[in-house]
């Protein structure tokens, strides 16, 4: 967060229009990730001394790993040498629903089997990727052109939600499931949005489908009270 008695910016500030990488998320100490959910929201970090407040710019991009138990050896309770149930419970909860609400993308990524790690199959290059990021940025540049301190889909505020993240009548069903099923919170509903509109422009489609909602969806699989589920 920075701070001293002549406040200096901290890593978050230094990360500023930059990715914040946090590995091994659950080893930093809760208080100290917990700092982190304003300055998500807010982009900027305030610190109050006796003799003067400052205000330092925090845009960055947090982007965090972590093992999904304490030894990477996740429960299954056909394995007498993986992690124990509650174990896993107090390792994933040292990471607060309210930081995860902040969080756009839950990714999990499965063990890769020795076939898949020696198959001569190749994968989209990463020029190929690019193109499409490029693209997709292009299209939001044009979107936001007339608005002010709004340059891409995450930055839009709930009235640009309104505006810019229409969906159709399938769409809202899939979300209403999805939240009731999964108890996914208002914040979480806004950033499903928000997803759904970049992977709309990824696809290079003005409207956001159904399948774009679905895909917003499968990345928020640690809302749904953690892996244990």
């Amino acid at each position: 967060m920075g701070g001293g008695s002549n406040p200096k910016p901290g890593e978050i500030s230094l990360a500023h229009n930059g990715i914040l990488f946090l590995d091994e998320l659950p080893e930093y100490k809760r208080q100290v990730l917990e700092v982190m959910r304003q300055p998500l929201e807010d982009r900027v970090v305030s610190i109050a001394r006796a003799k003067m407040s400052v205000n330092f710019p925090a845009g960055f991009m947090l982007v965090a790993s972590m093992n999904p138990s304490p030894s990477g050896n996740f429960y299954d309770p056909n394995d007498p040498n993986s992690d124990p149930e509650y174990a896993v419970k107090r390792y994933l909860n040292k990471i607060s629903g309210p930081l995860m609400d902040r969080i756009d993308l839950h990714i999990e990524v499965p063990a890769v089997k020795f076939e898949e790690l020696s198959e001569d199959r190749k994968g989209e290059s990463s020029s190929s990727i690019r193109n499409r990021v490029v693209a997709a940025r292009n299209l939001q540049s044009i979107r936001f052109n007339k608005l002010e301190a709004t340059y891409y889909n995450a930055q839009m505020n709930a009235k640009m939600i309104d505006q810019f993240c229409k969906i159709d009548g399938a769409s809202k069903s899939m979300v209403k499931a999805a939240m009731d099923k999964f108890g996914l919170s208002a914040r979480s509903y806004s950033r499903i949005l928000k997803v759904a509109r970049t992977i709309a422009d990824l696809d290079r489609s003005n409207q956001i489908k159904a399948n774009h909602i679905a895909e917003a969806i499968s990345y928020r699989s640690l809302d749904r009270e953690g892996w244990l589920n």
